[in-house]
């Protein structure tokens, strides 16, 4: 099997989420007693944050390629990102990692084009919504993507950083983020809601969503297990 490299702590919560489903779904192709080769570098999400709202780029892409040259030292062969805030600096990785990366991008725009979408909403990390990762490739394919407004934005990101990158999930929080999508489906017309923040499935399904979702952790686990049983 092909070994993968994980960047996880970005946040920890989805770090466990990628684990447990690349495992598991590994095991349901290839059988109980398969087992995927992996190896973690945890980041910190709040460092993370932090060059971001300095936008640090250049700092920022030095910090997670460091974790990817760690990755590629242990014999891994690919490497996937456990958030999604740290694609905004997604060209600079690509440029100096040492082995391929698997993008949750990529990953979402295809299912998103296999589901015939038009317009989608976007949640996630405040430099997720306002940066353009996600919103080039989209639009490129003809897809549009819709953003809660600036209160929204900032309620949104103080949830993140506040509970989800701690674990700490409420309903109180859940029935805020449902409103938020609920207003985009009436005013913005969104079709499905992409979960870009890889905390959100703490939150939110396709059980409690006013629209469908675009579960970024689901499909992009499913194309780094497609990588791990190619080979």
């Amino acid at each position: 099997m092909t070994k993968i490299g994980l960047i996880g702590g970005i946040g920890p919560e989805s770090t466990i989420s990628y684990y447990r489903s690349i495992v598991h779904r590994v095991r349901e192709r290839l059988g109980d007693h398969s087992l995927p080769k992996l190896s973690i570098e945890t980041l910190n999400a709040f460092e993370v944050f932090s060059f971001c709202k300095a936008e640090q780029y250049d700092e920022l892409s030095d910090y997670v390629v460091d974790a990817i040259n760690n990755l590629a030292a242990a014999g891994a062969q690919y490497a996937a990102l456990t958030g999604n805030t740290p694609n905004v600096v997604l060209d600079k990785l690509k440029a100096k990692s040492p082995i391929p990366l698997i993008s949750s991008i990529d990953a979402t725009l295809r299912v998103a084009k296999q589901r015939g979408l038009k317009r989608v909403g976007l949640l996630g990390t405040v430099f997720t919504m306002t940066n353009t990762f996600f919103q080039a490739p989209f639009g490129q394919a003809g897809i549009e993507i819709v953003i809660p407004n600036v209160e929204q934005i900032a309620y949104i990101q103080s949830k993140i950083e506040a509970e989800l990158e701690h674990g700490v999930v409420t309903d109180e929080t859940r029935d805020g983020f449902v409103k938020i999508i609920n207003t985009m489906k009436q005013k913005d017309g969104i079709e499905q809601v992409i979960l870009g923040c890889t905390e959100l499935p703490l939150l939110l399904n396709d059980g409690n969503s006013p629209v469908p979702c675009l579960d970024c952790v689901d499909i992009h686990v499913d194309a780094i297990v497609d990588r791990i049983v190619r080979a």
